[in-house]
């Protein structure tokens, strides 16, 4: 029995060792990538069955090799820093959330448009300085009868914005403290023209002074409200002086003398530090801009120049910023409207020209015109009659539609913060039909706003140091990706 369970014990040995040859002769599975990380997807798509919507989140995996063209993304190489993404808060877009929503409908809509987490984020507004083609009539803050004259400013007043700008804008102030706030005239009091109307005509040249002390007492009686103005214009399309509301000449020569002379001294003399930002008009001129800037004089008290998408092509932004490279791009103006309608041509138009567009060309913002318009694309005061606001508020009924504007500014507003920069990003030819932009954040997060201009979907991978994921973005769509 002992020869028996000895011969037994060496039979089971000798097949243990025969399995164990056997298992080192057969292949190993291949490895699986290691997942180290998520980037989170929004989409929206141009046939409106997606808006805004958070998608499934993407595997961020230790670099490999792909089978898919690669968007490199370069987080080494800075670029522009950010300042943020919004619209202009006209004084028609104040009265409709003023005074045709309730308390609680008002703060259930700017908290959309303004909160960070559950809203677009919108972190930066463009301001008239009195009246524009968006106001609920023709003002300025020193109007008098004709004939009369205000050089020391004693009849100035923000009466006309205490109604509705005012405190709309303390409402927005307490979701977002810290947005930026840029103020453009279209018209100085009428006494100080030379033609004695709000419409039309020059600065008088004994006005400069008194116009620039005019800026001053915005900016600080502004603040007096708990409103930090961060930027000014010194006029709103200067080289279209002939609309039938609020609207002034103001010449590249003549804009030069007004800040050098009088605006930017005398905002250093009142303490003031609000960016002074230059021409506020069209693409299709990059002289007015280029032409001050070449005064060194001038050039000291400015920080950028901004520009409007009525003309020309959003290149022009990059031709300054070549000439000038220390000095900020600002996009300030652009309106959808009734004579275009579809949405995701329109969603798609947005991102290759304004917010793609202006941002590849060194913009540090992208500003929409209205907010907020009613059903009858009003209120106007002898502006444009069907231009569309970011969203619509029903006068009548208080309903709330967002427009593509909308979901146009969210894609850039809630993932790229202020203080962000642009980083490098190259793209593969064979992905021509894709427009792409990608930042770092003050967080350390990465955002990558990617549209597909095309027809059909496309598949790509994304690589960022040693990390990369894929993603298939569908036809007419514009997604927001953040790791």
């Amino acid at each position: 029995m002992k020869i028996q369970s000895k011969i037994l014990t060496l039979i089971i040995f000798l097949f243990l060792i025969s399995c164990k040859t056997n298992d080192n002769n057969v292949s190993p599975d291949p490895p699986t990538p290691t997942d180290i990380g998520k980037a989170k997807v929004w989409l929206t798509r141009g046939d409106k069955s997606k808006l805004f919507n958070r998608e499934a989140d993407l595997s961020i995996q230790a670099q490999g090799s792909s089978a898919v063209p690669i968007i490199t993304v370069d987080t080494v190489t800075k670029l522009q820093t950010i300042e943020g993404f919004g619209a202009a808060l006209t004084g028609s877009s104040a009265y409709l959330f003023n005074k045709k929503l309730s308390s609680g409908a008002r703060q259930t809509l700017l908290r959309k448009l303004f909160d960070t987490v559950n809203g677009a984020g919108i972190s930066f507004l463009r301001l008239t300085i009195g009246a524009s083609d968006f106001s609920l009539s023709d003002f300025t803050y020193d109007d008098l009868p004709s004939g009369q004259t205000d050089f020391s400013l004693q009849h100035f007043s923000l009466a006309g914005d205490t109604n509705d700008v005012i405190p709309i804008l303390k409402e927005i102030v307490q979701i977002t403290p810290a947005i930026s706030l840029m103020g453009s005239p279209w018209s100085p009091p009428a006494w100080m023209k030379t033609n004695g109307n709000m419409k039309g005509g020059k600065l008088k040249t004994d006005c400069y002074s008194v116009y620039a002390d005019y800026f001053v007492r915005y900016i600080q009686e502004m603040k007096n409200h708990g409103v930090t103005i961060t930027a000014v214009t010194p006029q709103n399309e200067p080289l279209y002086f002939t609309a039938g509301y609020p609207c002034m000449e103001m010449q590249p020569d003549e804009q030069a003398t007004f800040i050098k002379n009088h605006l930017g001294p005398k905002f250093q003399a009142a303490g003031i530090n609000t960016k002074i930002i230059i021409y506020d008009h069209n693409w299709d001129n990059t002289y007015f801009a280029i032409s001050i800037l070449n005064d060194a004089a001038v050039r000291q008290f400015i920080a950028g120049t901004a520009f409007h998408a009525y003309a020309g092509d959003v290149s022009a932004m990059s031709a300054v910023h070549n000439a000038y490279p220390d000095k900020g791009l600002y996009f300030t103006e652009i309106s959808g409207g009734a004579w275009a309608t579809d949405f995701g041509s329109n969603l798609m138009w947005n991102m290759k020209n304004i917010f793609i567009g202006t941002t590849q060309n060194w913009s540090k913002c992208a500003l929409l015109w209205n907010l907020a318009l009613d059903q009858q694309y009003g209120p106007t005061n002898n502006g444009c009659s069907n231009c569309r606001g970011v969203v619509t508020i029903n006068s009548s009924n208080g309903q709330i539609i967002f427009n593509e504007e909308y979901y146009s500014i969210a894609h850039f507003s809630k993932f790229v913060r202020p203080g962000a920069f642009r980083v490098l990003l190259t793209m593969p030819q064979t992905l021509s039909e894709i427009g792409a932009v990608a930042f770092v954040n003050p967080d350390g997060s990465k955002a990558m706003i990617v549209c597909n201009y095309s027809s059909s979907s496309k598949t790509f991978s994304v690589k960022q140091g040693n990390k990369n994921f894929s993603y298939s973005i569908p036809s007419q769509s514009v997604a927001s990706v953040v790791w």
